[in-house]
């Protein structure tokens, strides 16, 4: 292609912006980055943010190339055929390709009384005003967390160690991803913070008021503040423009990341379910995606045919509080195996989880084209054949 071009890049997360730094390796590309936000949010940290040990942001001078223009700023529509995006403030940009990184957020719960009386933590400002209504909140009032997943785990280990009464609603498992011995270890963990755990059958929330929880069982919680941490949810800006998109609203892609409806726009992080096999949420997954993301924009310019994606990722780690710490392996599939290390080292091991992804982006940044994944998943090839194989005629 001759001449330069340009992309925007929408969502300035740890795929977003890994995307946007990677690109800059290019004289001839010129990337702007839109973001809702002035400021980088360290997901991995909004349950440190509830309890008040960290503010989860990151100033972007610190994690985004210079060569890549912030603009600040919601996309409000895709114009495919005019190749431009439409912010909601009315403003226009044009790109020659895009890379759709919006992330994602807390889902619609869908039991009566939830939005109105529950409280999200998946974003900054969700995250930042429960701290302000924890802050109103007496010490010992009961505190209910609804969700067994990671941020359901680490929000109710963080309220329990300054010493609120907190109760865990699992569902049908807590940590569903663990390994059962992994999942042993924060049970232990939660029960030294004084966490009451609730899982089963009966665990799960009927409905929501300003005082309660009352669960499927019949059992009703007293619960001065609830926390919604249960449920997945991505923008609905694809489907708004006319893109195809999974179930959950993911940009439907093959495996190069490249949207199945046009070339020209490739997919990454969250928002992404490349041939349907999206990746688990994480940041372990949005960093070489973000990466891959870039190569293939830059393989298309540079008129070569793009890599499939064949990274994986092989642990997650989970912190009980600022102390201790559960850190599960996995396979390179992302199946969690019996291994994992638990206690302070676990909380080590958390904390430089943590610490990583930003490293990794401020080395792209300064470095582009870089960043390099060592873990590469060997099964997801015969997995996305055989999901072929298995698709209706026609599909």
């Amino acid at each position: 292609m001759a001449g330069n071009t340009e992309v925007v890049v929408i969502g300035g997360g740890y795929a977003g912006v890994m995307a946007a730094n990677r690109l800059t390796r290019r004289d001839d590309v010129t990337v702007t980055l839109v973001n809702s936000r002035p400021a980088f949010v360290q997901r991995v940290r909004l349950h440190q943010l509830v309890g008040g040990s960290d503010d989860a942001v990151v100033d972007y001078r610190d994690v985004l190339a210079e060569g890549v223009r912030l603009v600040v700023g919601t996309v409000a529509h895709i114009e495919t055929a005019e190749r431009s995006v439409t912010l909601e403030s009315g403003d226009a940009l044009g790109y020659d390709y895009l890379v759709y990184a919006v992330g994602s957020g807390s889902a619609d719960p869908g039991v009566p009384g939830a939005a109105e009386f529950a409280y999200p933590a998946a974003s900054l400002e969700q995250a930042q005003r429960l701290r302000s209504v924890l802050e109103d909140t007496p010490l010992k009032a009961p505190v209910t967390v609804v969700g067994g997943g990671p941020l359901g785990i680490e929000t109710a280990a963080e309220l329990a160690e300054l010493g609120r009464t907190v109760t865990l609603v699992c569902g049908e498992r807590l940590g569903p991803y663990l390994h059962p011995r992994g999942r042993r270890s924060v049970a232990k963990g939660l029960s030294a913070l004084n966490v009451t755990v609730l899982d089963g059958p009966g665990a799960t929330v009927a409905a929501v008021t300003a005082e309660a929880v009352r669960l499927a069982e019949g059992r009703e919680l007293p619960s001065a503040v609830t926390v919604w941490t249960a449920g997945f949810g991505v923008p609905d800006l694809a489907r708004r423009s006319g893109l195809s998109t999974d179930a959950a609203g993911r940009l439907l892609t093959d495996e190069t990341l490249t949207s199945v409806d046009d070339e020209r726009i490739v997919a990454t992080g969250d928002a992404a379910a490349p041939s349907g096999l999206p990746l688990r949420m994480s940041c372990q997954a949005a960093l070489p995606l973000g990466t891959h993301a870039a190569d293939t924009v830059l393989s298309r310019i540079a008129g070569e045919r793009p890599a499939d994606f064949d990274r994986g990722i092989g642990a997650m780690c989970v912190s009980l509080g600022r102390r201790i710490g559960v850190f599960q392996f996995a396979r390179f599939d992302d199946t969690a195996i019996g291994l994992h290390v638990s206690g302070r080292l676990g909380a080590k091991l958390k904390e430089s989880a943590c610490q990583s992804p930003v490293k990794q982006l401020a080395h792209e940044a300064r470095k582009p084209g870089s960043h390099r994944w060592p873990v590469k998943d060997s099964t997801r090839r015969r997995r996305v054949e055989a999901q072929r194989a298995e698709a209706p005629a026609g599909r």
